[in-house]
């Protein structure tokens, strides 16, 4: 199954295309900015505790049969938060300091 590719942060809502090289996601696929990862979150995903890394970019063109952006194209659901952002900055500070692999 290919990950989802949600279209925003769900920190800022920033527009976070199939091809952006600034998202981030966690083990769960929560989609964040590289800002919002570096300067908000402390790389604390704040819905399951983990990390984030780079999120990968899906091919545009079909290089292998039925493999591309239009056999298996973005999410356009948009997902936000369901924590205030004084929740998730308590959260991150508690989690910080211990490594991704830690947690």
């Amino acid at each position: 199954m290919a990950l989802s590719l949600r279209p925003n942060c769900e920190y800022c809502d920033r527009d976070l295309p199939p091809d952006s090289t600034d998202a981030r996601i966690c083990t769960y696929e929560c989609t964040f900015c590289a800002d919002c990862v570096d300067n908000h979150l402390s790389n604390v995903c704040p819905n399951c505790g983990g990390g984030f890394v780079p999120r990968p970019i899906r091919p545009a063109n079909e290089w292998r049969p039925g493999v591309s952006l239009s056999h298996q194209p973005p999410s356009d659901k948009r997902v936000s938060l369901s924590y205030s952002k004084d929740e998730v900055t308590e959260f991150a500070a508690k989690l910080r300091d211990t490594p991704p692999e830690r947690r």
